[in-house]
């Protein structure tokens, strides 16, 4: 590929965006006709004319869009945009994978020497199909770039969801949304607190007080003359004969479907709205929401937006490591989040103003503060980014007894065909792929480790496929000049590596970051 003289991508069919330019060629005539004869009055044929004429611009913008690179760099234009940059000036080509409903997404983002980071139209994939094509294309453009210039990286950069290298903006966006809302649920809790008190403590109005007086209780009496009970989520209403005292009163649907139309009932009237409902045989009462429950809802917020704070967190302990490197699971952070839940939300609805009234408020707090600091001490070291190969414990073999370990190649080869190895076994018979955890080595396939020469052992990066747990490691092999990769859990890969030194008297063996 170091030979490929120039790159040029553009969309693979220029029949459907010419097709498409005619249709907004003819919308556009459609439109403004219309308006002309109707005297600048829009119709629905003027709408129809406008859906076509922005089909139009869809189609000019697929024959117009081109990526082409050579020797001299690389450049791209849409209808609206162009760009381009000299390969000295480009520090790496990427793949950005976008996972979406029907399939991932995979994109080429260009990072220059500055830092920025361009986002190419062309090429796509977003299906197993065109993914050759995609490859191919992809590996055309690191051959220049490695012949023109001086590439960051030695191999393809995939950045995934889980990796290094995906940005902080909509994490850092959902935190300041979460944070935003426990703010004004917070400003609110006074409020609700003092309403609920003033409702709590209203007293009747006297004769001079009625109808005057808002913070006073005045009773009317009213005869149901019908309800409407909502179905799903709308307002349920209770309706009064001749519109007296009021037309009609909006209830919970458990209200409407508690009157019956002749009951006679009392209206109670607290600051301008119709408060209580109070009949015969059932009784309807506004529900004031509670100082505790607007402080649990500010809770929710901030625990809801400590995750997104988390991802941040753990991006910028990685900002010095590469940017396909996946990280470890967010998910201990979740969980700790989730242990201050249990002893927080209660907490929080008991003592709306978070101070503690009572010893046991006292000693609540400060329990539930030691765990939750507790639990998030567990999660940043439960979360932290190991250098392969240089923290981990010396292995142990268990004298001649089979050992099952949970490891897999991830190439097809003689001894792994199709990828079907899920475990490794260790013995006295040598190592074998196999696919099962044992017991016993039935469908066993012999792994030739005197072919084997183990050159780094590194972290999972992007590009290593969606079946690579984020806490395991990788060790990068050479079988006679072909590359390899085994992954297993950081312990079991020592132990796996080990077996393979003691099979075989010379290896060669680097293992180490790569990065």
């Amino acid at each position: 590929m170091s030979s490929v003289p120039e790159v040029t991508c553009r969309p693979r069919s220029r029949r459907v965006p010419w097709f498409l330019v005619g249709l907004g060629a003819a919308g556009l005539v459609l439109a403004v006709a219309r308006v002309a004869g109707a005297g600048g009055v829009p119709d629905a044929w003027v709408l129809a004319g406008c859906v076509l004429a922005a089909l139009g611009v869809a189609g000019a913008y697929g024959l117009v869009v081109r990526v082409h690179a050579d020797a001299s760099g690389l450049a791209y234009r849409t209808l609206l945009h162009r760009r381009s940059a000299r390969w000295e000036d480009v520090a790496d080509v990427r793949v950005r994978v976008r996972y979406a409903r029907h399939g991932d997404i995979h994109r080429v983002h260009v990072v220059t020497r500055g830092g920025r980071t361009w986002r190419l139209p062309l090429p796509v994939s977003s299906s197993a199909d065109d993914r050759p094509d995609f490859d191919a294309t992809v590996e055309a453009l690191r051959a220049l770039h490695r012949r023109h210039g001086s590439p960051e990286s030695d191999h393809l950069a995939v950045l995934s969801k889980g990796t290094a290298g995906r940005g902080v903006r909509l994490p850092a966006f959902l935190c300041a949304l979460f944070l935003a809302g426990a703010a004004l649920a917070a400003w609110f809790v006074p409020v609700v607190a003092a309403e609920k008190l003033a409702w709590t403590s209203a007293v009747p109005c006297s004769g001079r007080e009625a109808g005057r007086d808002e913070d006073c209780l005045t009773t009317l009496s009213a005869v149901v003359a019908r309800t409407e009970v909502a179905q799903g989520k709308g307002q349920s209403w209770v309706y009064f004969t001749d519109g007296r005292p009021v037309d009609r009163v909006s209830v919970s649907k458990e209200g409407a479907a508690g009157f019956r139309a002749g009951d006679r009932v009392e209206l109670t009237v607290w600051r301008g709205g119709v408060r209580e409902v109070v009949g015969e045989h059932h009784v309807w009462r506004e529900h004031f929401p509670a100082a505790g429950e607007v402080a649990v809802t500010a809770a929710v917020c901030v625990l809801v937006a400590g995750y997104p704070a988390a991802l941040i967190a753990q991006r910028r302990r990685a900002r010095r490591r590469p940017a396909d490197e996946l990280l470890p699971s967010p998910l201990p952070f979740a969980a700790a989040l989730v242990g201050t839940a249990v002893w927080a939300l209660p907490y929080c609805y008991t003592h709306p103003t978070l101070v503690p009234d009572s010893t046991g408020g006292v000693v609540w707090a400060g329990i539930g503060a030691v765990a939750s600091v507790a639990l998030f001490g567990w999660a940043w070291r439960a979360t932290r980014l190991h250098t392969p190969g240089t923290d981990r414990p010396a292995p142990t073999d268990a004298g001649g007894e089979d050992v099952f370990l949970a490891a897999r190649f991830l190439e097809s080869t003689e001894y792994n065909p199709h990828g079907f190895g899920t475990h490794i076994v260790l013995g006295e018979d040598g190592p074998a792929v196999l696919p099962h955890s044992g017991p016993g080595r039935y469908a066993a396939r012999p792994i030739p480790v005197r072919r084997l020469t183990v050159t780094t052992v590194r972290r999972p990066r992007g590009g290593d496929g969606d079946g690579v747990p984020s806490g395991w490691d990788i060790a990068e092999l050479d079988d006679d000049g072909r590359p390899v990769r085994l992954a297993a859990a950081p312990d079991d890969l020592a132990r796996i590596l080990r077996a393979f030194t003691a099979d075989d008297d010379s290896p060669a063996v680097t293992a180490g970051s790569d990065g």
